[in-house]
């Protein structure tokens, strides 16, 4: 089975974003913000991290550089997930490292293409 870290500052997306990975086959984890996720991703990789933008703590960007930073041999597939929507976001965020980008709010339909996009679904 496939996992995916959920991280975002919102219980609320979190829970949905978690049940829409669950019908897609996904096993689910959560984290609150970008810190926790980097502690979550050393510990356990996932295949996929779905990641908010903006975050208390460490937010998206800065997560992403700080998974750089770790040269990991097998690094997980990055989804920004977010309400940022200027074409300048979207190219810094591949520039940073992210593989693919989504809109809040999102369906199961199009959290589908996103994965199938970077190879997951």
């Amino acid at each position: 089975m496939k996992k995916c870290l959920v991280v975002d500052d919102s219980k609320v997306i979190r829970t949905v974003a978690s049940h829409i990975l669950q019908t897609l086959d996904f096993e689910v984890s959560e984290a609150e913000n970008g810190e926790v996720a980097l502690a979550k991703v050393q510990r356990d990789m996932p295949d996929v991290v779905l990641l908010d933008w903006n975050m208390p703590v460490m937010g998206g960007m800065d997560f992403l550089a700080a998974l750089k930073r770790l040269q990991l041999p097998d690094r997980p597939k990055v989804v920004f997930c977010t309400t940022e929507n200027g074409a300048g976001q979207i190219r810094q965020a591949i520039d940073a490292g992210a593989d693919e980008y989504i809109m809040k709010p999102f369906d199961r339909e199009t959290l589908h293409a996103k994965l199938e996009i970077v190879g997951l679904a």
